[in-house]
């Protein structure tokens, strides 16, 4: 479950944890949030910008401190359900040792896992929160996951035991 390189040890869901972090700290940020929503999302990479923008984070805005609070909790969730599902799917894939594809699969699919519960779980922080509005949450986080979710699994292709 844990690879050696240069005598660290490197999990499945330590791994997750940091590349969650690092794509939701360079891609959530209110900079390139701001860039993003100024794509065309009407083209490919337009689109692929605006989700890369998904988890917002943000320490000033003006929408309602609980709007606030359910977008910075949403990005915190994902990193912290990342490592959960990671620990979930892939750590069963390298207890049987199987092939890295399946880990590369597993990897993304814990991504896809993460995003939607995140959206899911945080919604309910909103002024006006319904059901309805937590599953858009959800489709938007699950979305999210299958677009992004790649990079997670290829960060996880090579984990070892």
């Amino acid at each position: 479950m844990a690879t050696s390189g240069g005598g660290r040890y490197r999990t499945a869901p330590g791994i997750a944890a940091l590349v969650a972090l690092i794509l939701v700290l360079a891609f959530g940020n209110p900079s390139y949030a701001r860039f993003a929503d100024q794509q065309n999302g009407r083209t490919v990479g337009g689109y692929f910008l605006q989700q890369l923008a998904w988890p917002r984070w943000t320490f000033s805005s003006s929408d309602s401190v609980r709007t606030l609070l359910a977008n910075d909790l949403k990005a915190l969730l994902l990193v912290i359900l990342a490592a959960v599902f990671a620990s979930l799917l892939v750590s069963s894939q390298l207890a049987r040792e199987r092939a890295h594809v399946s880990q590369f699969f597993a990897g993304w699919g814990s991504y896809i896992f993460a995003g939607a519960f995140a959206g899911l779980i945080a919604a309910w922080l909103q002024v006006h929160a319904s059901l309805f509005g937590a599953l858009m949450w959800a489709s938007g986080g699950a979305t999210y996951g299958l677009f992004v979710g790649w990079i997670m699994g290829l960060a996880l292709f090579g984990a070892r035991r």
